[in-house]
């Protein structure tokens, strides 16, 4: 018995192997998922994770990984607490090196700024490296996508329609001349007839001055404050919600305003993420990959 089952390994092992060398099955198509980062670990999960869950859950015949664009976060992380993440050199090198042939960047970025032009450059040398490869698009490229992130914000949202009641949403802001987005996702906001919700930006246009002064022309009391952006992070905590002087709480406060933070980043919210599937959909398309 021990003879026979002897022989039938062996016959296993030879039919598994192609010339003297063990037949290894093809590496599953990859989507990228290429994202700012962030060093707050809860935000992560449940903003980043869930955008990479809901991807896996779409297209399970791809495996999803993920990489992070900024490196200050990727060293604070691996020595603060022993995480490993790739940054975007990284990862397509470890691509390449797993022998993957088919791949999907796609970003979490919010618009085609300079992160994603840097993406953009950094991917595209390797793309002659696969048999498939496409880029995804940010979460506001296309006209429609205004019309969805308004939808998946305010369609919901439990204080529109409350009396005196203004949302206000932060974004980072940007030199690019993509910061227009802001300003483009206000319009249809108000087009939309949300005229009580306003977009406002840390570092571009509209400023917080901006904000405040719309604000003080509406006959609003209050002030529903929401980050425009992925994670909940640094911006979201101390920027928008922290006590320092300079603060959007703060500021808003001493302009009159009752004040209400939401520390939630775009990542929380499932119709946010659902987009992204759908871009990450066009690039396969764009690929031949479905």
């Amino acid at each position: 018995m021990k003879r026979l089952l002897t022989m039938v390994f062996a016959a296993a092992m030879m039919l598994s192997c192609v010339g003297g060398v063990m037949a290894e099955e093809p590496a599953k198509p990859v989507i990228l998922v290429v994202s700012f980062g962030t060093s707050y670990n809860d935000s992560r999960e449940i903003t980043i994770g869930a955008i990479e869950e809901q991807l896996a859950a779409a297209y399970p015949d791809f495996e999803v990984r993920r990489a992070f664009t900024a490196q200050t976060i990727i060293d604070k992380l691996k020595e603060r607490d022993g995480i490993e993440i790739d940054n975007v050199t990284a990862a397509m090198e470890r691509l390449i090196a797993d022998g993957v042939r088919q791949v999907i960047v796609q970003p979490t970025h919010i618009m085609n700024g300079f992160e994603y032009d840097d993406l953009v450059a950094e991917t595209s040398v390797y793309a002659d490296q696969f048999d498939a490869f496409a880029i995804g698009k940010p979460l506001l490229t296309e006209a429609e996508d205004y019309e969805a992130v308004t939808a998946a914000l305010l369609a919901d949202n439990e204080h529109i329609g409350e009396a005196d009641t203004a949302i206000v949403y932060m974004g980072h802001g940007t030199e690019h001349y993509a910061n227009a987005t802001y300003c483009q996702l206000e319009y249809v906001m108000h087009a939309e007839g949300y005229d009580s919700v306003f977009v406002g930006t840390v570092e571009g246009i509209p400023t917080v001055d901006q904000v405040i002064a719309q604000l003080s022309a509406s006959e609003a009391k209050k002030v529903v404050l929401y980050p425009l952006m992925i994670v909940a992070g640094d911006h979201a905590n101390n920027d928008m919600a922290g006590d320092e002087e300079d603060s959007w709480k703060t500021l808003l406060t001493q302009a009159g305003f009752e004040v209400e933070c939401q520390v939630h980043g775009l990542g929380e919210n499932e119709k946010i993420r659902g987009i992204y599937v759908e871009h990450a959909a066009a690039a396969m398309e764009a690929a031949g990959l479905k």
